[in-house]
């Protein structure tokens, strides 16, 4: 479980509208060392702003909260000792029982926040009746599988001096023993992904009537991956916004969101956490301008000159997964890919190796990559530079995390670099740009 706190301004509103965004205009030059002049430009359509004023992150102690003793044990066992800024400014409003909506980048912390705030409430609310099977009293949903299972595991750790019941409803895994579990237990806290959930659903094994506490991580993300209609079924089986506590989290906020959000929840309180730079400040980025070509000479003398251990290698596309995994292997280095078209099993495995250190790289595509939580991520590259610059946020989130620092390297051709501008745009913040230097293109015997 990762426990960041980046520099941030925060908010929190109990009002209905979500604090404006700004705008940022970059002009980038098309110079490889490109010089960028950025301003900041208030939203024409957005809502007036609220309170924006920065302040010091909060460093509240989780021993200041009013918390079950037993979760307060699983905590300090983790090593927790205070709250990362999205933490202290929710746990307050979701432990008095109110709704949130939280807007906070990946790596902050906000698992643990919407999972504490659920833990807690589920230990001193008692059981109004009696549940059956199949009957959850908190749905956690999330839009991939790899992030579900990363709840999963974070659960776990907190629930364990506890006498809650948690399972993972997710597809790419044995139907059969999911269904085993929710016809034979009566299980507290389900954590899923849309499509698994419905089939269950459909076939009368999961019943969502007496949910307590919805949870929904990662909203723009199921937006991007075309879930709502499916979260909105999910949602209609569940009692309506005033019986059930709902707490949302986006690391992004469009319309579309904004309107989803207010639909689904009751006078909920807004929580906003907003870093300085919206890129992770803790990892040092560079962009190597270079070739096709030359791509894999410079990804292999990183590597093995720098002697790097643990490496997550992003390409955009599924195709340059495999062949580049397949050239690592050659060139006996233990790689692996991990992309959408592998078997849920087989990623497991992979993630466990890479975890443990049996695998050196990791080459990920985007929707695989994002669930992607593991400590000790030296290094990520930009072998691509995506088409989407907020994948690239995303992207090098794998690094820098829990108060480290990281790197990132990013490989610019003709074909790519052209994504530079609008990257820059986005995090507000300018990309070294830096010619390889000599033993990086050594020629590979």
């Amino acid at each position: 479980m990762q426990q960041e706190s980046p520099e941030t301004k925060t908010v929190a509103t109990d009002v209905t509208g979500a604090p404006s965004n700004v705008q940022n205009a970059t002009e980038s030059a098309t110079e490889n060392t490109a010089e960028n002049a950025t301003e900041n430009t208030p939203d024409s359509n957005a809502a007036e702003p609220v309170n924006m004023e920065p302040v010091a992150a909060p460093k509240t102690p989780f021993s200041d909260l009013d918390l079950d003793p037993r979760l307060q044990q699983a905590i300090a066992d983790i090593g927790f000792t205070h709250c990362s800024s999205i933490q202290a400014e929710s746990l307050p409003h979701g432990l008095e029982g109110k709704d949130l909506i939280g807007k906070a980048q990946t790596g902050t912390g906000k698992t643990a926040a919407f999972l504490i705030t659920v833990i807690n409430t589920l230990l001193k609310r008692p059981e109004q009746k009696e549940r059956y099977n199949g009957e959850p009293r908190t749905l956690i949903l999330a839009p991939t599988r790899e992030l579900a299972m990363q709840i999963e595991k974070d659960a776990i750790d907190l629930i364990k001096h506890t006498p809650l019941t948690l399972m993972s409803i997710v597809g790419g895994m044995d139907y059969k023993k999911q269904q085993n579990r929710l016809e034979n237990e009566i299980i507290d806290i389900v954590v899923g992904t849309p499509g698994r959930l419905i089939d269950f659903l459909n076939n009368k094994k999961l019943f969502l009537s007496e949910i307590e506490f919805l949870v929904i991580d990662e909203a723009d993300r199921m937006l991007d991956m075309g879930f709502i209609p499916d979260v909105k079924r999910l949602i209609r089986q569940a009692p309506q916004n005033e019986y059930r506590q709902t707490l949302l989290f986006s690391a992004t906020f469009n319309q579309d969101i904004i309107n989803l959000s207010e639909s689904w929840t009751f006078h909920p309180v807004h929580i906003e956490i907003e870093p300085e730079s919206l890129a992770n400040t803790n990892v040092e980025k560079n962009v190597y301008i270079t070739t096709s070509e030359e791509k894999f000479t410079l990804l292999y003398n990183i590597i093995m000159q720098k002697d790097l251990e643990r490496v997550i290698v992003f390409c955009n596309r599924r195709d340059e997964t495999r062949k580049l995994m397949e050239r690592l292997k050659r060139k006996n280095i233990q790689a692996a890919v991990l992309s959408g078209e592998i078997p849920q099993h087989k990623r497991m495995r992979t993630l466990e190796d890479f975890r443990s250190g049996k695998l050196r790289v990791l080459v990920a595509t985007d929707v695989a990559g994002r669930g992607i939580h593991i400590d000790g991520i030296s290094h990520v590259v930009n072998y691509t530079l995506p088409e989407d610059p907020e994948d690239y946020v995303h992207r090098i989130g794998r690094t820098g995390r829990a108060g480290n620092t990281g790197i990132s390297i990013s490989f610019a051709c003709e074909e790519d670099a052209f994504q530079i501008p609008d990257i820059e745009e986005l995090i507000k913040e300018k990309l070294i740009c830096l010619q390889p230097e000599k033993w990086m293109l050594k020629e590979i015997s």
